[in-house]
């Protein structure tokens, strides 16, 4: 399983990045450190995974004293040595989805607004079968493969030191399919229980609330322990994704995330309403 494109393109770009500040050419790392200048070049430009070694040598040369930076940048090295039980669907998912699931594994927060479903992360079998059976476009695998997949994803919610969930959910998500209660009751009892875990807060957005960022799409943005600046934000689209990685870049999305947050529910009237809705339903 090769390291994930996206986290390859961050390195890439933290590692030019360095060299520019020190402006220094290609060639002259290059002979510095013992690398050839093509190899060097594949690296930056994600052409090629780094090996641990190279990743440290470079930093060496570029004087990076910094060891939580350092921590990062050799945690996204190290990815490519990963196997997990992704491996089973390689044939099934596509390389944003393998790279979503890459980036979850490492993620020590993830933050996501949804407008239109529950999160996948918080979806029932039930429920994620209707989902991805209307939403698949093309795939490699059945619309059950997929939903395996979904499945396994949620394992970072209850694995020790579990990742740090904050999640909106537009009102509208939470009252369609109801009168398909066999769905929505055990899907909304299952976001119930979620919100019983320390690591988990679910907000949901009223359906009059005033103008906010969220009204431009859903987005997820998964943090890493070691540095704000090697964030990502996922949002997806349906024939196509865009990972946003450019730091000034996630750093607004962090920011209009704030705003989404002030203007939904609060946590615990958020739990009152889905409640309210599952018990009405049922």
């Amino acid at each position: 399983m090769a390291v994930s494109t996206v986290r390859r393109r961050r390195l890439g770009g933290v590692l030019r990045k360095l060299r520019e500040e020190r402006k220094l050419t290609a060639e002259v790392v290059a002979e510095a450190t013992g690398m050839s200048q093509a190899k060097l070049t594949r690296i930056e430009t994600a052409h090629t995974a780094a090996k641990v070694e190279d990743v440290n040598r470079l930093l060496d040369f570029y004087g990076c004293d910094d060891e939580d930076y350092r921590a990062g940048l050799i945690a996204i090295t190290k990815d490519g040595a990963k196997r997990g039980w992704w491996l089973s669907y390689r044939d099934v998912i596509n390389s944003t989805a393998t790279d979503l699931i890459l980036l979850e594994a490492d993620a020590a927060t993830y933050r996501t607004y949804e407008p239109a479903f529950v999160p996948g992360l918080f979806q029932t079998p039930e429920y994620a079968r209707i989902v991805i059976g209307r939403l698949r476009i093309r795939s490699g695998g059945s619309v059950e493969d997929l939903v395996q997949v979904r499945m396994a994803r949620q394992s970072i919610l209850t694995r020790p030191n579990p990742v740090q969930v904050r999640a909106v959910i537009h009102e509208a998500a939470l009252r369609a399919n109801a009168d398909r209660p066999e769905i929505m009751v055990p899907q909304l009892e299952r976001l119930l229980t979620l919100s019983s875990l320390p690591n988990i807060d679910i907000q949901v957005m009223p359906v009059g609330a005033a103008v906010h960022p969220g009204m431009t799409g859903a987005f997820a943005m998964m943090g890493f322990p070691q540095r704000t600046d090697l964030d990502v934000v996922l949002v997806e689209g349906l024939l196509s994704s865009l990972w946003v990685e450019d730091p000034s870049d996630v750093e607004l999305y962090r920011a209009k995330f704030q705003e989404i947050t002030a203007e939904a529910m609060s946590v615990d009237s958020s739990l009152a309403f889905i409640t309210a809705q599952r018990d009405r339903i049922k």
